[in-house]
Protein backbone atom coordinates (compact mmCIF):
# COMPACT_ATOMS: atom_id res chain seq x y z
CA UNK A 1 0.00 0.00 0.00
CA UNK A 2 1.28 3.41 -0.87
CA UNK A 3 1.50 6.24 1.58
CA UNK A 4 -1.60 8.37 1.95
CA UNK A 5 -0.89 12.05 1.51
CA UNK A 6 -2.22 14.35 4.21
CA UNK A 7 -4.77 16.83 2.99
CA UNK A 8 -4.01 20.34 4.27
CA UNK A 9 -7.14 22.21 5.27
CA UNK A 10 -7.00 25.93 4.69
CA UNK A 11 -8.97 27.93 7.22
CA UNK A 12 -10.87 30.81 5.74
CA UNK A 13 -12.84 32.62 8.41
CA UNK A 14 -11.80 34.42 11.58
CA UNK A 15 -14.12 32.13 13.58
CA UNK A 16 -12.10 29.06 12.57
CA UNK A 17 -8.79 30.71 13.44
CA UNK A 18 -10.26 31.95 16.70
CA UNK A 19 -11.49 28.48 17.63
CA UNK A 20 -7.97 27.06 17.22
CA UNK A 21 -6.57 30.03 19.13
CA UNK A 22 -8.83 29.29 22.12
CA UNK A 23 -7.74 25.65 22.06
CA UNK A 24 -4.10 26.76 22.21
CA UNK A 25 -4.85 29.00 25.20
CA UNK A 26 -6.54 26.14 27.03
CA UNK A 27 -3.46 23.99 26.37
CA UNK A 28 -1.36 26.75 27.95
CA UNK A 29 -3.45 26.36 31.11
CA UNK A 30 -5.12 29.77 31.15
CA UNK A 31 -7.85 30.29 33.71
CA UNK A 32 -11.46 29.98 32.54
CA UNK A 33 -12.08 33.64 33.34
CA UNK A 34 -9.26 34.68 30.99
CA UNK A 35 -10.62 32.38 28.30
CA UNK A 36 -14.02 34.02 28.74
CA UNK A 37 -12.42 37.45 28.32
CA UNK A 38 -10.85 36.36 25.02
CA UNK A 39 -14.24 35.05 23.90
CA UNK A 40 -15.82 38.38 24.75
CA UNK A 41 -13.37 40.98 23.45
CA UNK A 42 -12.06 39.42 20.22
CA UNK A 43 -15.44 38.65 18.57
CA UNK A 44 -16.54 42.23 19.34
CA UNK A 45 -13.89 43.51 16.94
CA UNK A 46 -14.70 41.03 14.18
CA UNK A 47 -18.42 41.77 14.35
CA UNK A 48 -17.57 45.25 13.04
CA UNK A 49 -15.12 43.92 10.42
CA UNK A 50 -15.87 40.23 9.69
CA UNK A 51 -13.89 40.06 6.42
CA UNK A 52 -10.84 42.09 7.42
CA UNK A 53 -8.45 39.11 7.34
CA UNK A 54 -8.86 38.86 3.56
CA UNK A 55 -6.51 41.80 3.02
CA UNK A 56 -3.75 42.97 5.38
CA UNK A 57 -4.09 46.64 4.48
CA UNK A 58 -7.81 46.42 5.13
CA UNK A 59 -7.08 44.76 8.48
CA UNK A 60 -4.77 47.62 9.50
CA UNK A 61 -7.42 50.14 8.52
CA UNK A 62 -10.11 48.32 10.50
CA UNK A 63 -7.89 48.11 13.56
CA UNK A 64 -7.05 51.82 13.41
CA UNK A 65 -10.71 52.72 13.04
CA UNK A 66 -11.69 50.43 15.93
CA UNK A 67 -9.18 52.00 18.34
CA UNK A 68 -9.63 55.59 17.14
CA UNK A 69 -12.64 56.10 19.44
CA UNK A 70 -11.70 58.90 21.81
CA UNK A 71 -14.46 58.67 24.40
CA UNK A 72 -13.53 55.27 25.89
CA UNK A 73 -11.64 55.01 29.16
CA UNK A 74 -7.92 54.17 28.96
CA UNK A 75 -8.54 50.94 30.87
CA UNK A 76 -11.11 49.82 28.27
CA UNK A 77 -8.79 50.79 25.41
CA UNK A 78 -5.90 48.87 26.97
CA UNK A 79 -7.79 45.66 27.70
CA UNK A 80 -9.16 45.53 24.14
CA UNK A 81 -5.63 46.08 22.88
CA UNK A 82 -4.16 43.27 25.01
CA UNK A 83 -6.58 40.57 23.88
CA UNK A 84 -6.61 41.52 20.20
CA UNK A 85 -2.83 41.86 20.08
CA UNK A 86 -2.49 38.35 21.49
CA UNK A 87 -4.80 36.94 18.81
CA UNK A 88 -3.01 38.79 16.01
CA UNK A 89 0.35 37.50 17.30
CA UNK A 90 -1.09 34.00 16.99
CA UNK A 91 -2.13 34.73 13.40
CA UNK A 92 1.39 35.95 12.62
CA UNK A 93 2.89 32.72 13.99
CA UNK A 94 0.42 30.73 11.90
CA UNK A 95 1.40 32.65 8.77
CA UNK A 96 -2.06 34.12 8.29
CA UNK A 97 -0.92 37.75 8.41
CA UNK A 98 2.61 39.12 7.87
CA UNK A 99 2.75 41.45 10.86
CA UNK A 100 0.80 42.37 13.98
CA UNK A 101 -1.32 45.44 13.10
CA UNK A 102 -1.33 46.61 16.72
CA UNK A 103 1.95 48.51 16.87
CA UNK A 104 0.72 51.45 18.97
CA UNK A 105 1.24 51.86 22.74
CA UNK A 106 -1.25 51.60 25.55
CA UNK A 107 -3.07 54.70 26.67
CA UNK A 108 -1.87 56.15 29.92
CA UNK A 109 -4.20 55.24 32.74
CA UNK A 110 -3.87 57.20 35.95
CA UNK A 111 -5.81 54.46 37.69
CA UNK A 112 -7.73 56.53 40.21
CA UNK A 113 -8.73 54.50 43.22
CA UNK A 114 -12.43 54.59 44.05
CA UNK A 115 -12.81 55.30 47.74
CA UNK A 116 -15.86 54.79 49.96
CA UNK A 117 -16.24 56.81 53.14
CA UNK A 118 -16.13 55.04 56.48
CA UNK A 119 -19.69 56.22 57.15
CA UNK A 120 -20.99 54.53 54.00
CA UNK A 121 -19.08 51.34 54.78
CA UNK A 122 -20.59 51.28 58.26
CA UNK A 123 -24.09 51.64 56.80
CA UNK A 124 -23.37 48.98 54.17
CA UNK A 125 -22.43 46.41 56.81
CA UNK A 126 -25.80 47.00 58.51
CA UNK A 127 -27.83 46.14 55.41
CA UNK A 128 -27.43 42.34 55.00
CA UNK A 129 -29.85 40.27 57.09
CA UNK A 130 -27.42 38.04 58.98
CA UNK A 131 -30.31 35.80 60.10
CA UNK A 132 -30.42 34.36 56.57
CA UNK A 133 -27.67 32.42 54.79
CA UNK A 134 -27.61 34.90 51.90
CA UNK A 135 -27.43 37.90 54.22
CA UNK A 136 -24.71 36.35 56.38
CA UNK A 137 -22.77 35.42 53.25
CA UNK A 138 -23.00 38.96 51.84
CA UNK A 139 -21.96 40.46 55.17
CA UNK A 140 -18.96 38.13 55.31
CA UNK A 141 -17.89 38.94 51.73
CA UNK A 142 -17.92 42.68 52.45
CA UNK A 143 -16.10 42.20 55.76
CA UNK A 144 -13.59 39.78 54.23
CA UNK A 145 -12.82 42.14 51.31
CA UNK A 146 -12.32 45.09 53.67
CA UNK A 147 -10.01 42.90 55.76
CA UNK A 148 -7.89 41.42 52.96
CA UNK A 149 -8.39 43.47 49.78
CA UNK A 150 -8.74 40.30 47.71
CA UNK A 151 -10.12 40.45 44.18
CA UNK A 152 -13.76 39.39 43.69
CA UNK A 153 -12.75 36.31 41.69
CA UNK A 154 -10.27 35.25 44.36
CA UNK A 155 -12.79 35.78 47.14
CA UNK A 156 -15.56 33.80 45.46
CA UNK A 157 -13.19 30.89 44.73
CA UNK A 158 -12.21 30.33 48.37
CA UNK A 159 -12.78 26.79 49.63
CA UNK A 160 -13.29 25.87 53.29
CA UNK A 161 -9.82 24.30 53.40
CA UNK A 162 -8.29 27.65 52.36
CA UNK A 163 -9.37 29.26 55.63
CA UNK A 164 -7.40 28.56 58.81
CA UNK A 165 -9.65 29.89 61.56
CA UNK A 166 -7.39 28.94 64.53
CA UNK A 167 -4.40 30.52 62.79
CA UNK A 168 -6.49 33.52 61.68
CA UNK A 169 -5.27 33.36 58.10
CA UNK A 170 -6.49 32.55 54.61
CA UNK A 171 -4.65 31.16 51.59
CA UNK A 172 -5.29 32.47 48.08
CA UNK A 173 -4.36 29.54 45.88
CA UNK A 174 -2.19 30.16 42.84
CA UNK A 175 -4.73 28.64 40.47
CA UNK A 176 -7.32 31.28 41.41
CA UNK A 177 -4.96 34.23 41.91
CA UNK A 178 -4.61 36.68 39.04
CA UNK A 179 -0.82 36.47 39.21
CA UNK A 180 -0.94 32.66 39.67
CA UNK A 181 1.14 33.08 42.85
CA UNK A 182 -0.14 31.62 46.12
CA UNK A 183 -0.26 34.04 49.04
CA UNK A 184 -1.32 33.66 52.67
CA UNK A 185 -3.03 36.60 54.35
CA UNK A 186 -3.90 37.34 57.97
CA UNK A 187 -7.53 37.96 58.88
CA UNK A 188 -8.95 39.86 61.86
CA UNK A 189 -10.78 38.37 64.83
CA UNK A 190 -14.10 39.92 63.73
CA UNK A 191 -13.77 38.32 60.29
CA UNK A 192 -12.88 34.96 61.86
CA UNK A 193 -15.98 35.10 64.09
CA UNK A 194 -18.40 35.66 61.21
CA UNK A 195 -16.67 33.23 58.84
CA UNK A 196 -17.06 30.60 61.55
CA UNK A 197 -20.81 31.35 61.67
CA UNK A 198 -21.05 31.09 57.88
CA UNK A 199 -19.19 27.78 57.76
CA UNK A 200 -21.49 26.38 60.44
CA UNK A 201 -24.52 27.43 58.40
CA UNK A 202 -23.46 25.29 55.43
CA UNK A 203 -25.12 21.98 54.66
CA UNK A 204 -22.93 19.03 55.61
CA UNK A 205 -23.56 17.50 52.18
CA UNK A 206 -21.76 20.38 50.44
CA UNK A 207 -18.34 19.16 51.48
CA UNK A 208 -15.02 20.91 50.86
CA UNK A 209 -15.43 21.38 47.10
CA UNK A 210 -18.20 23.98 47.42
CA UNK A 211 -16.79 27.53 47.81
CA UNK A 212 -17.21 29.32 51.12
CA UNK A 213 -19.20 32.16 49.55
CA UNK A 214 -21.64 30.07 47.52
CA UNK A 215 -25.32 30.44 46.71
CA UNK A 216 -27.93 29.16 49.16
CA UNK A 217 -28.29 26.12 46.86
CA UNK A 218 -24.60 25.33 47.27
CA UNK A 219 -23.53 26.51 43.81
CA UNK A 220 -20.50 28.58 42.81
CA UNK A 221 -21.23 32.29 42.99
CA UNK A 222 -20.06 34.18 39.90
CA UNK A 223 -18.51 37.65 39.97
CA UNK A 224 -21.43 39.15 38.05
CA UNK A 225 -23.84 37.73 40.66
CA UNK A 226 -21.91 39.46 43.43
CA UNK A 227 -21.88 42.69 41.42
CA UNK A 228 -25.64 42.41 41.08
CA UNK A 229 -25.97 41.99 44.85
CA UNK A 230 -23.85 45.09 45.43
CA UNK A 231 -26.06 47.07 43.05
CA UNK A 232 -29.07 46.18 45.18
CA UNK A 233 -27.29 47.30 48.35
CA UNK A 234 -26.10 50.45 46.58
CA UNK A 235 -29.68 51.34 45.69
CA UNK A 236 -30.70 51.04 49.33
CA UNK A 237 -27.66 53.07 50.41
CA UNK A 238 -28.10 55.79 47.84
CA UNK A 239 -24.39 55.43 47.14
CA UNK A 240 -22.63 53.36 44.47
CA UNK A 241 -20.52 50.54 45.90
CA UNK A 242 -18.91 47.90 43.70
CA UNK A 243 -16.86 44.81 44.58
CA UNK A 244 -13.73 46.55 43.31
CA UNK A 245 -14.43 49.78 45.19
CA UNK A 246 -14.40 47.67 48.36
CA UNK A 247 -10.93 46.44 47.36
CA UNK A 248 -9.82 50.03 46.71
CA UNK A 249 -11.22 51.15 50.05
CA UNK A 250 -9.24 48.45 51.80
CA UNK A 251 -6.03 49.73 50.21
CA UNK A 252 -6.65 53.40 51.04
CA UNK A 253 -7.75 52.74 54.62
CA UNK A 254 -4.83 50.35 55.09
CA UNK A 255 -2.38 53.11 54.18
CA UNK A 256 -4.21 55.74 56.21
CA UNK A 257 -4.14 53.49 59.27
CA UNK A 258 -0.37 53.10 59.13
CA UNK A 259 0.22 50.21 56.73
CA UNK A 260 3.10 50.54 54.28
CA UNK A 261 3.03 50.20 50.53
CA UNK A 262 5.30 47.12 50.43
CA UNK A 263 3.08 44.95 52.65
CA UNK A 264 0.07 46.32 50.76
CA UNK A 265 1.60 45.09 47.51
CA UNK A 266 2.01 41.55 48.86
CA UNK A 267 -1.44 41.55 50.46
CA UNK A 268 -3.25 42.65 47.30
CA UNK A 269 -1.26 40.31 45.07
CA UNK A 270 0.24 42.98 42.80
CA UNK A 271 3.09 41.72 40.64
CA UNK A 272 5.02 44.96 41.23
CA UNK A 273 4.66 48.33 42.91
CA UNK A 274 3.32 50.12 39.84
CA UNK A 275 -0.26 49.09 40.58
CA UNK A 276 0.11 49.69 44.31
CA UNK A 277 1.49 53.21 43.92
CA UNK A 278 -1.83 54.56 42.71
CA UNK A 279 -3.15 54.21 46.25
CA UNK A 280 -0.47 56.63 47.40
CA UNK A 281 -2.31 59.37 45.50
CA UNK A 282 -4.35 60.21 48.57
CA UNK A 283 -6.54 63.26 49.04
CA UNK A 284 -5.17 66.66 49.96
CA UNK A 285 -6.60 66.24 53.46
CA UNK A 286 -4.57 63.07 53.95
CA UNK A 287 -1.41 64.80 52.83
CA UNK A 288 -2.09 67.76 55.11
CA UNK A 289 -2.64 65.54 58.16
CA UNK A 290 0.48 63.50 57.41
CA UNK A 291 2.51 66.65 56.90
CA UNK A 292 1.32 68.18 60.16
CA UNK A 293 2.37 65.02 61.99
CA UNK A 294 5.56 64.01 60.21
CA UNK A 295 7.25 67.21 58.96
CA UNK A 296 10.84 67.47 60.33
CA UNK A 297 10.21 71.19 60.87
CA UNK A 298 8.10 70.20 63.87
CA UNK A 299 11.33 69.20 65.63
CA UNK A 300 12.72 72.70 65.39
CA UNK A 301 9.41 74.21 66.46
CA UNK A 302 9.40 72.10 69.63
CA UNK A 303 12.94 73.15 70.44
CA UNK A 304 12.04 76.81 70.08
CA UNK A 305 9.07 76.39 72.35
CA UNK A 306 11.26 74.80 75.02
CA UNK A 307 13.82 77.61 74.79
CA UNK A 308 11.28 80.40 75.31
Amino acid sequence: MGRTKLQLVTLSTWEEYFSDFIVSKRVQGLRERTINDYQYYIPRFFKTSPDCLEDYRQLCHCVSRYFAVSDIAPATFNIRRVYLKSFFSYLVREGVIPKNPIDFPKRRDEGKARNISEEVLTLLLKLPDKKTFTGLRDYCIVLFTLDTGTRPGETLSLLPRDINLPGMEVTIRGEVAKTKVTRTLPISALTVTHLQKLLRARLTTWGDTIPVFCSCEGKQMKSHSWSHQMKKYSKRLGHSVTPYSLRHSFALLYLRNGGNVFTLQRTMGHADLNMTKRYLALTGGDLKREHDTASPVNLFNKKRVKNI
